[in-house]
């Protein structure tokens, strides 16, 4: 049977973030444990701290452009407007957006994203 997700729930971000996250599917807004799917808007000079995920995450961007830093290499990958980028489990990256329009992007996480999944280090 379908299931119309009506609205997302936004995630709570640290006081002082240019970040708003809507989560449509997952296990926040729908009880999903397989996948997860939000839209992320980030502003100016936002970035998170590295992180070494256990899920795969899959990411579009829809405006502006976001930075993926692979923390091993010091390499960091610019995805731009209708360009997609594939991060495996395991890889320590750091998410950014320093270009004065930030980014507009959905992400989907295999499986569902949980905080203590990301394994995120100290701010």
């Amino acid at each position: 049977m379908l299931r119309l997700i009506e609205k997302a729930t936004c995630f709570p971000v640290p006081e002082g973030q240019e970040l708003v996250i809507e989560e449509y599917i997952g296990k926040v807004n729908t009880g999903t444990e397989s996948v997860s799917i939000a839209r992320l808007r980030s502003g100016e000079g936002w970035s998170e701290p590295a992180q070494m995920p256990e899920f795969d995450e899959y990411t579009l961007v829809l405006a502006g452009e976001l930075h993926i830093e692979e923390i091993a290499t010091g390499q960091t990958t610019i995805v731009k407007v209708n360009q997609a980028v594939v991060v495996p489990k395991g890889i320590k990256i750091r998410y950014s957006t320093p270009s004065p329009e930030g980014a507009d992007y959905i992400a989907v996480c295999l499986p569902a994203f949980e905080m203590t999944l990301a394994h995120r280090e100290d701010e």
